[in-house]
């Protein structure tokens, strides 16, 4: 399959892919993700390996997109769940040393 990544064309195949990320020891996932046979790889990580280019070079949603047409499972950045910002009434319930459950 043709992509372009980092303004390059490419011809990627799932085999080759698979080829080149054998042997590739995974860092430690902190954002997007591909997995590529049984383990979780940085999107980065994959991109840099792939196309022998600085991670500077790509974003890493060229690189999820190019992983999704080959047909790799990725996972993106989970949200955070918000924090529970007091309002108020309860803040200033807190300083009064009563709690007041909304």
């Amino acid at each position: 399959m043709r992509c372009v990544i980092a303004r390059f064309p490419f011809e990627l195949t799932k085999g080759g892919v698979l080829e080149s990320m054998k042997g590739i020891k995974p860092e430690p996932v902190t954002g997007e993700s591909v997995i590529i046979g049984r383990r979780q790889y940085p999107v980065k990580q994959v991109g840099q390996v792939i196309t022998r280019q600085d991670r500077r070079d790509f974003s890493a949603a060229e690189v999820l997109r190019a992983m999704t047409q080959l047909g790799f499972t990725c996972r993106a950045l989970p949200k955070a769940a918000p924090l529970g910002i007091p309002g108020s009434l309860q803040h200033a319930s807190a300083m009064l040393g009563t709690p007041v459950t909304v």
